[in-house]
């Protein structure tokens, strides 16, 4: 018999994914609004390495996931442009958003290995 709670994440797990998840919608908004204003220009080291700080626990969060191997951090040497930069970020979000369907139910619950039906479980 299958055990049904392989593969899901701990609720410390949704915890964290749910704070990088705040985390990234904020820094997508602010590029955003600088890409468009300025989409050719590059985002200063101190942006890329912030940007990047969020990123490497974002990654590091979703290695275990298809969608790992398309995630790559900004290059804070070559410094991305704005648009650039909102295009790897997306990617990001898609992941999350792929992590999201993937652990949750149809009324909003996670499921996770304390909770694996997701019956009245964290939201």
């Amino acid at each position: 018999m299958r055990d049904l709670t392989e593969g899901l994440p701990t609720n410390k797990e949704i915890v964290k994914f749910q704070m990088l998840d705040e985390l990234a919608e904020s820094v997508y908004v602010e590029v955003k609004e600088l890409s468009k204003k300025k989409p050719d220009d590059a985002l200063n080291k101190f942006k890329v390495k912030n940007v990047n700080r969020i990123l490497v626990e974002l990654k590091e969060f979703l290695k275990k996931e298809p969608t790992v191997d398309f995630l790559d951090l900004l290059d804070e040497e070559a410094l991305p442009t704005n648009s650039d930069a909102i295009l790897v970020i997306g990617q990001f979000k898609a992941s999350m958003d792929n992590f999201r369907k993937k652990y949750r139910n149809m009324y909003g619950k996670w499921r996770t290995v304390e909770n694996p039906s997701a019956k009245g479980g964290m939201d």
